[in-house]
């Protein structure tokens, strides 16, 4: 009969690391474990401390933010890495304009995969309007009568649609007829950015620094509805496997690619599927609110992406569950620090 000996425990504390030895039988079974580092008040006092509080934690909420955050630094600092931000929703209404223009300034970001409404809002605000806060204890219907378009507690005016509308109109009018039948949508937006005086604008950014704006869903949007109005009077085509040519052209020469994901969905899933060609992402963070029960690409964890292979076997990457507003600059700020 075997003899059933208990295992001898023995333990080493490290300052912030328990090794754990149990032998039996002539084996060693060794398992490191990364203790709990608590917040304490009194030394998180800066964002850049705040975050290394969070990589302290380690687990949960705190430690997927943590290892987010590393990621991000990775991806920000290493110059064999091209790195996408892809949004969809309320991003740039939702005050991360100026955030993001600064990204493609400071050449962090190398190319945005983007909704379509993101752009609208960029232009919104560079042709002279703006994005305001919904007065309280006002509801949808006299927000419509008084012409403003809700988003969350976030409203639009008419008349800065109308400002925006006289922008794009004003620009189509420049344009060649040979150039408005043979334009990729990028490189629409490029042109576009270099007529915009507004310096903190995302596309003027974009367009005075070299970094692609690609938009698979930009007619789902105010501006893909003047394209059409537009069409109506002379002719105009935008060529959408045009883009992917070039896109593809971009992430093929690459040695590494990098994306920071901001909500799911079209961008998410044009993200990722554009890099299958090369074995798909070296490097990942996703925020998002959605769920995965559903089986949405939104709430779909990354490490789908493998068997899909947009995500490399061997790939870094971190879902973050929350809001994008609150947690990417946050993220940005720790990436950067």
């Amino acid at each position: 009969m075997p003899s059933r000996k208990r295992p001898r425990l023995a333990s080493t504390l490290y300052a912030n690391r328990i090794t754990y030895h149990e032998s039996q039988n002539d084996s060693l079974l060794v398992a490191l474990l990364d203790k709990i580092n608590h917040v304490n008040p009194e030394t998180t006092t800066s964002i850049s401390e705040f975050v290394d509080a969070m990589s302290g934690v380690g687990v949960l909420g705190a430690g997927r933010f943590g290892r987010a955050t590393s990621i991000t630094k990775r991806i920000f600092e290493d110059p064999e890495c091209f790195t996408f931000l892809s949004m969809s929703g309320p991003m740039v209404p939702g005050g991360l304009r100026t955030l993001i223009s600064h990204l493609v300034e400071k050449g962090i970001i190398d190319t945005i995969i983007t909704s379509g409404a993101n752009i609208v809002h960029d232009l919104v605000e560079a042709y002279g309007g703006g994005h305001y806060r919904v007065p309280p204890s006002k509801d949808d219907h006299e927000l419509r009568e008084a012409g403003m378009g809700r988003i969350a507690d976030i409203f639009v005016h008419e008349r800065d649609f109308e400002l925006f509308e006289k922008g794009i109109y004003t620009f189509l009018d420049t344009l060649s007829e040979e150039q408005l039948t043979t334009l990729a949508p990028s490189e629409f937006l490029t042109k576009l950015g270099h007529t915009l005086g507004d310096t903190t604008s995302i596309v003027k950014q974009a367009s005075e620094h070299g970094v692609p704006i690609f938009s698979p869903g930009l007619m789902d949007s105010m501006l893909g509805f003047h394209l059409y109005t537009y069409s109506t009077t002379k002719n105009l085509v935008l060529d959408f496997v045009k883009d992917l040519r070039i896109l593809g052209d971009i992430v093929a020469k690459q040695k590494k690619t990098g994306a920071i994901m901001l909500g799911g969905g079209l961008t998410k899933h044009f993200t990722m599927g554009s890099t299958i060609l090369r074995g798909g992402l070296d490097m990942a963070v996703q925020i998002t609110l959605d769920r995965p029960e559903g089986g949405s690409l939104g709430g779909a964890p990354l490490v789908e992406g493998v068997s899909w292979q947009k995500m490399q076997s061997e790939a870094n990457f971190e879902t973050v569950i929350g809001d994008a507003t609150i947690i990417f600059p946050l993220l940005v700020i720790g990436g950067l620090s």
